[in-house]
């Protein structure tokens, strides 16, 4: 998948689509798996010249790849298309002074508890044993982009490294979230809890472990029947309360932790023992699901005014 960051970004994979002869060869490559550059200007009826054209603009964007394969009494080019999807992030968010942001890897928590089934991989490959909790404490974790467990917890020490002098006025987490089933299983739900600072301010159920469809950015050794992508949820503590995707949920306040630019941040995920639904959890992180991010924070502070 091609993945675009921002408009600005995309401006020569725009111009190479904005052709019907482009988008035809395209076309023509997908439908026959690849082709070499006289079959494609033979079919189009067209140049070797202006083929050669409409190809390197295809190339240079990254849409195409172009290699040498020998064909009887010489080399011949030959064309096929490199990228299944063309994802664009339209809206990028500008930076303010007065908001710190950082971003944790699935595998960089600080503590954990967890049950079978679990197991951790990075983006290339599964990290150790599935459903052997002694790989929660190998030293490979730290490079783990996904995690999951049937009943537990993991916790994790937020860096929030703000200016001296600031108090913490808002802080949000960020992060693509699912049940953890047996391979998947769409409808089974999880009560997952969250727990910042050793209080629990809100609950949010799960509705499964979500496959059958393959996530975005899942990579391709990933088991067709294993859970493909979860489902982006944003929690906010404020001085008004603790939000889920901008509803109040709960009547817990950022003033109630006292934090300031020396406070240690904890983040705990956990599926209780004793929760209506212990269905699990997965932590989606870069290079998994639908989201291709990891535990994302934004940190609002402001000055300390002494009364």
């Amino acid at each position: 998948m091609l993945h675009i960051p921002s408009l600005m970004e995309g401006l020569d994979v725009y111009k190479a689509l904005a052709s019907e002869v482009r988008i035809e060869i395209i076309c023509l490559l997908l439908e026959n798996n690849s082709m070499n550059m006289n079959e494609l200007a033979n079919h189009l009826k067209i140049a070797n010249s202006a083929l050669t054209y409409h190809i390197k603009m295809l190339e240079e964007c990254g849409l195409i790849v172009v290699s040498n394969e020998l064909e009887g009494h010489g080399n011949q080019k030959k064309c096929s298309v490199c990228e299944d999807k063309i994802l664009i992030d339209i809206h990028t968010k500008k930076e303010r002074k007065d908001v710190y942001q950082t971003s944790i890897k699935v595998g960089h928590y600080t503590d954990y508890l967890v049950c079978p089934t679990c197991g951790l991989a990075t983006r290339t490959a599964l990290l150790g044993e599935v459903d052997d909790i002694r790989y929660f404490a190998h030293p490979g974790r730290y490079s783990a982009d996904i995690l999951w467990f049937t009943q537990g917890y993991v916790e994790y020490v937020i860096p929030a490294f703000i200016p001296d002098g600031q108090r913490i006025t808002q802080i949000s987490f960020s992060m693509e979230l699912g049940s953890e089933a047996p391979g998947f299983n769409n409808l089974w739900p999880s009560d997952i809890s969250f727990i910042f600072n050793e209080k629990k301010c809100a609950v949010w159920t799960s509705p499964g472990d979500l496959g059958g469809v393959r996530g975005t950015f899942t990579p391709e050794w990933w088991y067709d029947n294993w859970g493909q992508y979860g489902i982006l949820k944003v929690l906010t503590i404020n001085e008004q309360g603790t939000f889920m995707d901008g509803v109040l949920v709960s009547d817990v306040t950022i003033n109630e932790f006292a934090l300031d630019y020396m406070s240690m941040l904890k983040l705990r995920l956990e599926v209780p023992e004793d929760a209506e639904h212990v269905g699990g959890l997965t932590i989606f992180g870069k290079g998994f699901g639908n989201y291709n991010q990891d535990i994302e924070v934004s940190i609002n502070y402001k000055p300390i005014v002494e009364e």
